[in-house]
């Protein structure tokens, strides 16, 4: 349980420092663009060079996908009923649409599963959570950020964003070893992505925010936390009959709160920051008593 007090015990790191005035206020910039263009992609180069693919789990790596098109489905239409700006629907959907399924997920899996669970864990988070930030995550910050996007330059975002580059590289390597200096320099530098991104996180939270954005993050909350894993549970198991212990890792996994990647990103392409970090923020205290939830309602099916 060391990683949640991590997350938990940066976050308000974060908000002390910002708090007492110890870091400029732009200082989370900064933070934001070591994560994107250094941590996050090495990272992806440690752990998807080390993924093995089982056909057996294309249902737990197919769940980020559901979980993003859901998002983008459910807060389109509550951006039209509600009259959202693009600002705060493209922050919805990188927040509500996508979990927290490494620095929370895989120590929650641990914790309510074993270690036998971990492996479906990665895979979900690899080739599921990280890839879709890479490809779709990216398209929705182009497409609802300010001014105007053409295709073209959505592509172009896309194939030169550093996370998707590194995706590549990863598996173009996969059958590589890399030696052991390099596997040491990634780790190191992927082991700073998790206290660094909660910390900016807590330098840009801030409560009088939920004025003007209660209702946007109650929508989000209430999708990512409770909506989306159930209506994913009543597919599983009920549509197509999955069952046994991956389906409930994975169902688990969508229960996570949202992803601080996908947070990062929002951020950088000038979304609702004040919603985006309570997104983040609220998403990551509640989950504490959500998941435990889930995991006795997925025990009792």
């Amino acid at each position: 349980m060391q990683n949640i007090v991590l997350l938990l015990l940066c976050l308000v790191v974060g908000m002390l420092l910002r708090r007492f005035g110890r870091v400029p206020d732009n200082a989370h910039l900064t933070l934001n663009g070591f994560i994107i263009n250094v941590a996050l992609p090495a990272m992806i180069l440690l752990q998807i060079h080390d993924i093995r693919f089982d056909r057996t789990l294309l249902g737990a790596v197919a769940m980020p996908w559901l979980l993003f098109l859901g998002g983008i489905g459910v807060f389109s239409a509550a951006a039209r009923v509600l009259s959202l700006s693009p600002a705060t629907t493209g922050a919805l959907i990188l927040t509500g649409g996508l979990g927290n399924t490494s620095f929370m997920g895989l120590p929650m899996i641990e914790a309510f599963y074993g270690r036998s669970g971990m492996p479906t864990g990665i895979l979900i988070d690899q080739l599921g959570s990280y890839l879709v930030l890479s490809t779709l995550g990216i398209t929705i910050a182009c497409v609802y950020s300010r001014g105007s996007m053409t295709w073209r330059s959505v592509a172009l975002r896309v194939g030169t964003f550093p996370p998707f580059i590194a995706l590549l590289l990863a598996a173009a390597l996969i059958n590589l070893s890399y030696p052991v200096w390099l596997h040491d320099v990634l780790a190191r530098l992927a082991g700073t992505l998790a206290p660094l991104a909660l910390v900016s996180i807590g330098l840009q939270v801030r409560l009088s925010a939920l004025r003007g954005n209660a209702a946007p993050l109650a929508i989000g909350l209430g999708f990512k936390l409770i909506a989306a894993p159930a209506a994913l549970a009543l597919l599983y198991f009920g549509l197509l009959g999955v069952d046994g212990v991956n389906a409930r890792v994975t169902l688990f996994e969508a229960g996570m709160g949202p992803m601080i990647g996908g947070a990062i990103v929002a951020t950088q392409y000038g979304l609702n920051v004040a919603l985006v970090t309570l997104m983040v923020g609220v998403g990551t205290i509640a989950a504490f008593a959500t998941l435990p939830a889930w995991w006795a309602v997925l025990s009792a099916i």
